[in-house]
Formats: structure tokens, C-alpha cells, sequence
């Protein structure tokens, strides 16, 4: 196009057998054409279904290699490693290629670029940040290669190297608004992040460009590196570690406070989702490609998983994945083998916590009804908490039961600005409860996970405000 195209190779380019994909998948479609209901996905132990991955099923890894031209003006770009560049004809071309076997799975863009170039200082020797956008919109590109820098510092320190010797994002126009993982390349749209307004200092911003960002790099370890089949769960393996990936390098720079603000707004999206399901809701290991899941429920469900059992035990989790899982297909990794990994750091008291968040639905109906507190000598509150807890789980359609409760759940008390005072996890049993606790500062609310780590249709009422008695 005139200044930005973006192109992906598998929409415009010939692919081989027959695409599942091309078939009619609404119900509503089906049903006008005398078709029955199509189920979304395999098994997620499918073995015909891990014998391709869910992005390409007529390759596996392939050596890429390509020349593309374009207009004399603007900068082609791809995946792989610049070998020439030449002026022909009036038009300019660029020949890429990969020094590494990558997924069936690449893009094509072109515009008019400034090009802002930096660095990762790597294990291995630098390595080449480069953020290609247009002339005027420079305002976050800082912002980007921060983010860079560092998600490329934690994840190959926390899940393994980096696998590139560069790293490129690219902006496209608005015509479409999403940021995309190729290998080491980021086709980024300018309205998701370029032309963002983040305003350093305040609570209510959050700094998205520097969030997507963290989300698209950790893309180079779920889906370069650990690659789904084409089955039930495959996009945990993909979009869920993402969300967490970006999320614990987010969690770093900001803090746990500024963290609940972006998981408020997750929990939300999610459970709107699951109110406009048209098919079925199901676990988060059976995922079907369903953005609501995999993306809001999946940071909610592992923010709260490393809270549990501890961000190094997560770490050390995926890492394991990692080493087993990465290139290899077919047959291609499931949510199984994930699971295999999460269970063996987690502590047998809090094995529960894996069934609940990724092999059922589990919803919670937390509220405390009253807080009173009493001032002590000694600059001392004793605080007295009376808590509801309920435990529901439901099924595919969104039917509902009550589920056994022996949970561990955190009870707290926050200031005025929503820091915790304390903050401990306690063992629910019983619907009904009363819980004192003492601290040394004035509370300001209190009440059972007060942070909102667990997923619960009403969080509001979680914690109310405390009364003098």
C-alpha cells in the first residue's frame, strides 16, 4: 500500500492438503447448509491432532529463505538475517534469510521507515534492537525497547536463550489493531502502542505498549520454541504463558500494586466472555482458541499460580517444558506435559489449586459482610473480619454446583491506598466465618482476597470498608 503494508505469508501464498480451517465453523452456518455442529478442536491427547501444529498443518519446521521487492523509497522487511540489498528497475529489494529452522509461519512489511536502533547486552554478545516506524511517532518507542531489553533479560535467564541474533519490531497502519510474533520480528500496529498516551504517575494508566511488547518477545519462547499441537489447550502453550511471561517482567518494573489494576480488568474481560460463550466454556487445559480463556482467564489463573507456589517454582516449571518440548513435533507438545511439569513444583498441599484452575471451572462467591476494628495501646488495631466463602464449579454450558471448600485463600487488611497491611493465607473450610487479626497501622479495608487473585463473579464485595467499634 501507499505507506505500510503488511503481509501474511500463509494468506496470500499456495498451502498444501486440505485446510480444516476453510471449513464452516458457526453452528448457525453449518445448520443453514444442512451441516451438523463442527466440534472446534481435538483432544487435547489427540494423537492425529499432535501430529501437526495448530498454525500450519502441510509443514512442520522449515529453512525460509526469500527475496522481496518493493517501492524504492520504503524498507522491505521479513524473518531471518539480511543478505542483500538492491535497487532494480525502480524498485528496491531485500533478500532475507533464517540461520534456524522456523514454524511455517511469516509476514511481509514494507513502508517508509525511521529506523531507532539499540542493543541487549546477552550472554552471548550484544544483541541488535532495531524499532522501525513512522516519522512522528516516536513517542513510545523507548517504551519498547525497554520492554525489550528487559523480557529478553528475564525469559532467557528464567526459560532458556534467546534463539535470535536480532530482534525487530515494525509498525503497521491502524487498518487492523494487534501486534503479532514472528521469528525475531513484531509486526506492531500504531494503535496499540506508537501512538498510545501513557502518563507516567498515573494510577489509573497502564503502560500497554511496554506490556505488548513483553507479551510479543515472550512469543520467542511460546510458539518459536514450544510449539502446540493442533488440539485442545494448544494456546495455553502459546497465548497463557505469554500473558504470564509479560506479566512477571511487568510485576518487576511496577510493582504488585500496579499489577492489580491490569488483572481487575482480565477478571472482567473473562467473565464477560463466558456470559456471550455460543458453544461451550471449557477448562483452561482444553482451551479451543478462545481469546477469553486462553488470554483473560489465563493471566488471572497464573499470576494467581505463582502467587501460590512462588514465581521461581513456575519458572522452574516452564523451563523443564522448555528443555523437553522445544522444536520437536511431530508429534507436538499438549497441556499435558505442561501439567506434568506444574505438578512437580508444586507443594502437595496445593495440588488442588491445579485441578481447580486448569482442568475445571471454578468460580468463587467470596464476600465479607462486616469489619470492625478496635484501636489497642501501643499503636496497635485488632481487626475483626466476618467472611462468607463459597466455592462453585460449572459445567460446559455454565451450569453451576457447590464445590467442596478446604481451600487456602488469603485473608488481609489494606491502608487507605490499597497496600496490604497484612496479608496471610488461611485455610477455609466452612461457609461461615470470623477471623481477628492484629496490626500496626490504621486499617482502611479488610476482608478475604482483598487482591482478587482467585476468580470470583462479584470481587467488589471481597473487601469493605472497616468500622470503628
Amino acid at each position: 500500500v501507499y505507506n505500510g503494508s503488511f503481509i501474511n505469508g500463509r494468506s496470500i501464498l499456495p498451502v498444501i492438503g486440505y485446510q480444516e480451517a476453510g471449513e464452516l465453523a458457526r453452528d448457525q452456518d453449518r445448520k443453514k447448509y444442512g451441516l451438523q455442529p463442527k466440534e472446534r478442536m481435538r483432544d487435547r491427547d489427540d494423537a492425529e491432532g499432535l501430529k501437526s501444529n495448530y498454525l500450519a498443518a502441510d509443514a512442520d519446521w522449515i529453512d525460509f529463505e526469500t527475496t522481496v521487492g518493493t517501492e524504492e523509497d520504503q524498507i522491505a522487511i521479513a524473518p531471518g538475517y539480511l543478505q542483500k540489498e538492491w535497487k532494480e528497475g525502480g524498485r528496491r529489494y531485500f533478500h532475507y534469510k533464517m540461520d534456524v529452522p522456523i514454524l511455517n509461519f511469516f509476514a511481509y512489511q514494507s513502508a517508509r521507515y525511521q529506523v531507532k536502533k539499540d542493543k541487549w547486552r546477552g550472554p552471548s554478545g550484544d544483541v541488535p534492537i532495531e524499532v522501525y516506524y513512522h516519522p512522528g511517532h516516536e513517542y513510545n518507542v523507548e517504551r519498547m525497547i525497554a520492554g525489550t531489553q528487559a523480557s529478553l533479560e528475564y525469559f532467557s535467564k528464567a526459560f532458556g536463550p534467546y534463539q535470535h541474533k536480532q530482534f525487530r519490531i515494525i509498525e503497521f497502519p491502524r487498518y487492523a489493531s494487534f501486534a503479532q510474533a514472528f521469528p525475531n520480528t513484531i509486526p506492531y500496529s500504531e494503535s496499540i502502542g506508537f501512538i498510545a498516551r501513557i502518563r507516567e504517575g498515573e494510577d489509573k494508566d497502564v503502560d500497554y505498549p511496554y506490556y505488548v511488547t513483553a507479551h510479543e518477545a515472550a512469543h520467542q519462547w511460546w510458539a518459536h520454541q514450544v510449539m502446540g499441537g493442533n488440539v485442545q489447550g494448544s494456546t495455553l502453550l502459546s497465548e497463557t504463558l505469554a500473558q504470564y511471561s509479560a506479566m512477571m517482567v511487568m510485576k518487576h518494573k511496577y510493582g504488585e500494586a500496579k499489577m492489580q489494576k491490569y488483572l481487575a480488568y482480565e477478571m472482567d474481560q473473562y467473565l464477560a466472555g463466558r456470559a456471550f460463550e455460543q458453544k461451550k466454556e471449557l477448562p483452561l487445559a482444553r482451551v479451543e482458541n478462545q481469546p477469553y480463556i486462553h488470554y483473560r482467564k489465563g493471566s488471572v489463573v497464573m499470576y494467581a499460580l505463582q502467587d501460590y507456589i512462588g514465581e521461581d517454582n513456575v519458572n522452574r516449571a516452564l523451563k523443564a517444558l522448555i528443555e523437553e518440548a522445544a522444536y520437536k513435533g511431530p508429534p507436538y507438545p499438549n497441556t499435558t506435559m505442561f501439567l506434568k511439569h506444574i505438578r512437580a513444583v508444586t507443594p502437595p498441599h496445593l495440588q488442588y489449586l491445579i485441578d481447580d484452575m486448569f482442568e475445571n471451572i471454578i468460580l468463587f462467591d467470596n464476600r465479607t459482610t462486616k469489619a470492625t476494628v478496635k484501636e489497642l495501646a501501643g499503636g496497635k488495631f485488632e481487626v475483626t473480619m466476618k467472611i462468607t466463602a463459597k466455592k462453585r464449579k460449572a459445567d460446559k454450558l455454565g451450569k453451576e454446583e457447590d464445590a467442596p471448600l478446604a481451600d487456602w485463600i488469603d485473608v488481609g487488611v489494606l491502608d487507605d491506598k490499597g497496600v496490604p497491611i497484612f496479608l496471610e493465607k488461611r485455610k477455609f473450610e466452612q461457609e461461615e466465618n470470623e477471623i481477628t487479626v492484629m496490626v500496626d497501622r490504621k486499617p482502611a479495608k479488610a476482608g478475604i482476597d482483598p487482591l482478587n487473585k482467585l476468580i470470583d463473579r462479584r470481587p467488589k464485595d471481597n473487601a469493605v470498608k472497616v468500622e470503628k467499634l
